[in-house]
C-alpha cells in the first residue's frame, strides 16, 4: 500500500506535520503565482484594447468624418467578430476608443492595471469629470474596492458628498496628489460617504455641525483616524 493509499490516521504525526507544512507553503506560491499572472493577462489585454482604441482614434480623427468613422467602426467590427469572435462589438470598439481618449498616456495606464481590472476601467471611463475621475481612481486603488463597491461609490455620488467636493479645483489637485503620494485618506476626505453617515447615524451633515453623534461613534473615528491606517472605509464598514 502507497503512502497515499493510507487513512490519514495511520500516517505518522511528524510526516503529516511535514506534509501540512510543505501543502501550506506551496498553495502560497501557486495562490501568488495565479494572482500575478491574472495581473498580466488584465495587463496585456487592457493594453490591447488602448493600442486598438488609439489606433483607431487616430484614424478616425485623421479623416475628421463622423459618419466616416461611423461606417469604419462598423465595418470593423463585422471582420473582428468573424475572425476572433466576441469581444469586438461595436460597442465593445467605442470603449476601446474611449480608453484612449481618458488615457491618452499609456504608461500611466499601464500602471493602473496592477490595481484595477478593466471592469474598474470601464466604470471609470465613464465619469466626465477629469478631477473626479481622479478621485475614484485614487480612493479605489488605495481601498481596493471590488468592481461592486466602486458602482455602489459612484451610485450614491461619493465624490460630491465628501468635503473635497466644495474645495477649489486647485486644492482638489493638490489633496489628490498628496492621497497618491502619502497612500492615507483623511477623514475630512471620506466622512460623507453615505456608508459612514449610517455608521454615525447622521445623514447627509457636516462632522462639525452635528451636536448629537454619539460619544463612542466619535471615539471609534478617532481611533481609526489615529490609527494612520489607509483602511478608514473598510474600518467603518466592519465595525458593528
Amino acid at each position: 500500500m502507497s503512502t497515499s493509499d493510507r487513512n490519514p490516521s495511520q500516517i505518522k504525526p511528524d510526516i503529516q506535520e511535514t506534509a501540512q507544512t510543505l501543502f501550506s507553503e506551496i498553495r502560497q506560491l501557486i495562490d501568488a503565482a495565479k494572482q500575478r499572472a491574472a495581473v498580466a493577462i488584465n495587463a496585456e489585454i487592457t493594453m490591447l484594447y488602448w493600442q486598438v482604441g488609439d489606433r483607431i482614434q487616430t484614424e478616425i480623427l485623421q479623416r475628421q468624418r463622423a459618419e466616416y468613422g461611423k461606417q469604419v467602426i462598423t465595418e470593423l467590427s463585422r471582420h473582428l467578430t468573424q475572425t476572433y469572435g466576441k469581444g469586438w462589438s461595436e460597442r465593445q470598439l467605442r470603449y476601446y476608443i474611449l480608453i484612449a481618449e481618458v488615457f491618452p498616456d499609456r504608461e500611466i495606464l499601464h500602471t493602473l492595471c496592477a490595481k484595477l481590472s478593466w471592469s474598474h476601467l470601464k466604470l471609470i471611463m465613464g465619469i466626465d469629470d477629469p478631477l473626479k475621475r481622479n478621485f475614484y481612481i485614487e480612493i479605489t486603488q488605495l481601498e481596493n474596492w471590488s468592481v461592486r463597491q466602486l458602482q455602489e461609490r459612484i451610485n450614491s455620488m461619493l465624490f460630491e458628498r465628501t468635503a473635497i467636493s466644495r474645495k477649489p479645483e486647485e486644492t482638489i489637485r493638490h489633496d489628490l496628489e498628496q492621497l497618491r503620494e502619502n497612500k492615507q485618506i483623511s477623514p475630512d476626505l471620506l466622512l460623507k460617504d453615505p456608508y459612514i453617515l449610517d455608521f454615525l447615524d447622521i445623514r447627509d451633515l457636516r462632522f462639525n455641525e452635528v451636536p448629537n453623534i454619539k460619544p463612542e461613534s466619535v471615539a471609534r473615528l478617532r481611533r481609526a483616524t489615529d490609527s494612520g491606517k489607509s483602511g478608514l472605509v473598510s474600518y467603518f464598514l466592519a465595525s458593528p
